[in-house]
């Protein structure tokens, strides 16, 4: 099970950028009171009846990930969105796409913990591939206000390799800074 809400989108990205997309947009809209995500992608896309059998927990195609038994991604966010109140919605075109909508209700206490946004960011761009990944940050709450895009050809244009250590702390040191307060 994951822990938090972020451990949750870090897997629904990785599927997003295994679809063979060139190009991956993250939209994280925040208020003291809601969250929603959604996750955009160019990829592969899925037809009707793969879509039905991507929300059922024990269904894997066996390509993209050949040693598991079971594909849990989109099956936890349908969980954790029924069991807190929230909403959720994926759509799919073969061969042109997905996107994965999700809206929690910050304030039930059922729901997880949002988890650490900056890794999460961190995570999902540093993913190996070719890809485009654009997220788009806005929080609106009485502590804060942020509204931030950034992007991974950017960061890589700025950072170079993010497998190297020390892109990485710079990355981290980055992302962080996003979040702090004006």
């Amino acid at each position: 099970m994951h822990y938090t809400l972020c451990d949750q989108f870090v897997d629904l990205t990785q599927n997003a950028i295994e679809a063979d997309s060139s190009l991956v947009q993250i939209d994280f809209y925040q208020t003291d009171s809601i969250l929603e995500l959604c996750i955009t992608d160019n990829g592969k896309g899925m037809d009707e009846e793969q879509l039905q059998k991507a929300r059922d927990p024990f269904y894997t195609d066996g390509k993209k990930h050949p040693g598991r038994k079971i594909g849990l991604g989109i099956p936890f966010l349908i969980q954790t969105a029924s069991t807190t109140n929230g909403k959720w919605e994926i759509t799919s075109k073969k061969g042109s796409g997905t996107k994965v909508f999700c809206s929690f209700d910050l304030t039930n206490i059922d729901l997880p913990p949002v988890g650490d946004i900056p890794g999460f960011f961190r995570q999902v761009i540093s993913m190996d591939g070719e890809y485009e990944l654009v997220i788009n940050r806005k929080l609106v709450s009485a502590d804060k206000n942020l509204d931030y895009q950034i992007s991974r050809k950017e960061l890589i244009s700025a950072l170079g390799d993010l497998s190297e250590a020390s892109s990485l702390l710079l990355l981290k040191e980055y992302l962080e800074g996003l979040e702090l307060p004006d």
